[in-house]
């Protein structure tokens, strides 16, 4: 499909709003993409779940990218379903409907049903496995997986951000592979470059959420014996008990909460080492936004970490016990020549791989296709 001149719909995930966004300092970085796309697009509509106060971001986008809010009389839910009947004199002009998550997809399978258009569902991480792994009720099981069979079944190009949740999608679901395009987040090169501060030698950061699949326990026990200190930046629900296990194996933590996108930069040039153990990922933005300012990297050894991650030439990985991530961090902040090597090994990574420009190439590519 020639997409000059055509109108996209981007539908948000069910409960996000561009106020959410801004609110986690998310705002710039998930707009980018479109703000590029908008000189291909004739229209691009923003399908949030926010009520008229998204209207306030409008003078940061182009104009031709409009936002469309919900009702604030109709619940979240509810207004997920009734979207395609509320809003159809608009989405009887989109061309390619798109959806950022697979949690709320519906609106815009719907929305194809109703008005045609082609359907490119788009996720981030695959929900159903990431859910299978975090061992979550059976009810929610279910739920995702009828969500996702009528979201893959009925798009016409399906974007998934890792090699893992492609086969994921694939053998589930018995999704043809040409169906299924491979597209990684992409980081903002110039923002997160290389900065001129001067690095806490002993200074090792996580970014994230304060969540189980982050495997924070055990990086903090890993931390014990190290002449170093953890910066852990983000919030969520297992911060008390992440401070009083901290406590009790006498490893300074510093909890930094929320950081802004502008701030991040600066607040991971400082540091020696980034540190990911994740249980599960899925293109972690966080690790590739470490990799572009330059820094040396530990990460764990899962398909979504060590597909970036090359051992031993742009950063280390290792199991996700405490003792292998006390051993690949003690490595690595005793060699400062390593540090050095792999931080700049790390940045020609993103840069050849990663950038804005490379990943809007791929996505072109797929609405071309159509």
């Amino acid at each position: 499909m020639e997409i000059k001149g055509k109108n996209l719909a981007l539908f948000f995930t069910r409960k996000v709003s561009l106020s959410m966004w801004h609110s986690v300092g998310m705002l710039p970085r998930e707009i980018r993409t479109y703000v590029e796309l908008s000189h291909t697009y004739k229209t691009i509509f923003f399908f949030t779940y926010g009520t008229k106060t998204d209207m306030q971001f409008a003078s940061q986008l182009p104009q031709n990218i409009h936002i469309v809010c919900r009702p604030r009389y109709i619940p979240v839910t509810l207004y997920s379903i009734l979207l395609p009947i509320i809003h159809r004199s608009v989405l009887r002009t989109v061309h390619i409907l798109k959806t950022n998550q697979m949690d709320g997809s519906w609106a815009a399978v719907i929305a194809k049903k109703m008005y045609g258009g082609k359907l490119v569902v788009r996720s981030g991480y695959e929900w159903l496995q990431y859910l299978e792994r975090m061992n979550v009720s059976c009810i929610a099981l279910f739920f995702a997986r009828i969500v996702e069979r009528f979201a893959y079944r009925n798009a016409d190009a399906i974007i998934i951000s890792s090699a893992e949740g492609k086969q994921f999608i694939q053998d589930r679901f018995r999704i043809p592979a040409k169906k299924v395009f491979l597209i990684p987040n992409y980081v903002d090169t110039q923002k997160f470059a290389p900065q001129s501060v001067t690095r806490d030698s002993k200074r090792v950061v996580f970014v994230g959420r304060l969540e189980k699949v982050k495997n924070l326990f055990n990086l903090i026990s890993a931390m014990k014996g190290l002449d170093a200190h953890l910066v852990l930046i983000g919030k969520g629900g297992l911060q008390k008990d992440l401070e009083a296990h901290a406590e009790k194996e006498t490893v300074s933590v510093v909890f930094r909460g929320s950081v802004s996108q502008d701030d991040l930069p600066k607040e991971l040039a400082q540091s020696a080492v980034f540190v990911l153990p994740s249980f599960s990922e899925g293109n972690p933005k966080v690790l590739l936004e470490a990799m572009s300012v330059g820094i040396p990297v530990v990460g764990s050894d899962i398909t979504a970490i060590n597909t970036i991650i090359t051992h031993g030439k742009n950063g280390l990985v290792c199991a996700t016990d405490a003792v292998s991530i006390h051993a690949a961090l003690a490595a690595l902040l005793a060699n400062m020549q390593n540090q050095e090597t792999f931080g700049i090994e790390a940045r020609r990574t993103i840069e050849a791989e990663f950038s804005l420009q490379k990943v809007l190439e791929k996505e072109r590519a797929v609405y071309a296709s159509l």
